[in-house]
């Protein structure tokens, strides 16, 4: 008995100085970056244009680029996997089609970022003839982000109660009524953070970007709202290069005279950008939670 609790401590130990090394490590990186880089960042870094070869150049239209893609991309994937989620959670049949179907999420959400946007490429970019745009970007994504988002909502709608669906049922609903007046209202807080946290890693993405969206930022006429104009903001068939692919290309190219200074600065505010969707995902899904379980 002495020797069962001895080897418990001892695996309990050991269990507690790796967790206590991960966040180490996790920590050091973010405190490292955060401390290089917000010295950086004013509101001019955060609202002006970059420029090549000259100092004093911000990530306003990268930024911009960053926020408006992610936009695009979810307005995209959202519906998608939506009607995904409720498909296999409330009306797919464990069957041959389900199976091919739950095998083809499995191989899209294993496949490398740089093979989603190489396929974007050859499919978006070449085949479609979209060229490099805000269009491919967020197509290519689409694909890099619908197995999480799927495998979420399909995960936040089976962690329903069957007794929900039931008395759904016995009130005179129809399946369809109750899956969306019942069970999908009821799964919102989780789907709402997983939407969030896929945010989060759409933002953050560079690599199928690159070949994809582009490497260049041109100048953007915030007065121009035709969607139609390549200098208007809200076209989709603009370049738009992205905070973490400038953050690349900085490092990479070496045309800045303050690279290293820029490259820092943009790299703080893609991480606080990270953080703010991550514990943004969990508060706001606690509070839904707790609003749509009170009495």
């Amino acid at each position: 008995m002495d020797k069962a609790k001895r080897a418990d401590k001892i695996a309990t130990g050991v269990l507690y100085i790796i967790s206590a090394l991960i966040v180490a490590i996790l920590a050091f990186l973010l405190l490292y970056i955060l401390i290089r880089g917000l010295p950086h960042v004013s509101w001019e870094f955060l609202t002006s244009p970059s420029k090549a070869y000259q100092k004093g150049g911000g990530i306003g239209i990268q930024l911009f680029n960053s926020i408006y893609l992610l936009l695009i991309t979810m307005i995209i994937s959202l519906p998608i996997s939506l009607g995904a989620g409720i498909y296999l959670s409330e009306y797919a049949k464990k069957n041959w089609v389900t199976n091919v179907i739950r095998t083809s999420i499995e191989i899209l959400s294993s496949l490398p970022s740089v093979v989603v946007g190489l396929f974007g490429f050859l499919i978006f970019v070449i085949q479609f003839g979209y060229g490099f745009s805000i269009l491919s970007g967020a197509l290519a994504l689409t694909l890099f982000n619908l197995p999480l988002l799927t495998r979420n909502i399909e995960e936040s709608l089976r962690a329903i109660h069957y007794t929900q669906r039931e008395a759904g049922l016995a009130l005179g609903l129809s399946r369809w009524e109750t899956v969306t007046k019942i069970v999908v209202p009821d799964a919102l807080p989780g789907i709402l953070t997983g939407v969030i946290l896929s945010s989060g890693r759409i933002f953050g993405e560079a690599a199928a970007l690159i070949y994809t969206a582009g490497q260049s930022a041109p100048a953007l006429d915030f007065t121009n709202l035709n969607p139609l104009s390549v200098s208007s903001p809200l076209s989709i068939f603009r370049q738009a290069e992205t905070l973490a692919v400038h953050i690349w290309k900085i490092n990479t190219e070496g045309t800045m005279p303050d690279g290293t200074a820029v490259s820092a600065g943009a790299s703080a505010v893609l991480i606080l950008a990270v953080l703010l969707f991550n514990f943004g995902a969990r508060a706001i899904g606690k509070r839904l939670h707790r609003k749509m379980t009170s009495a």
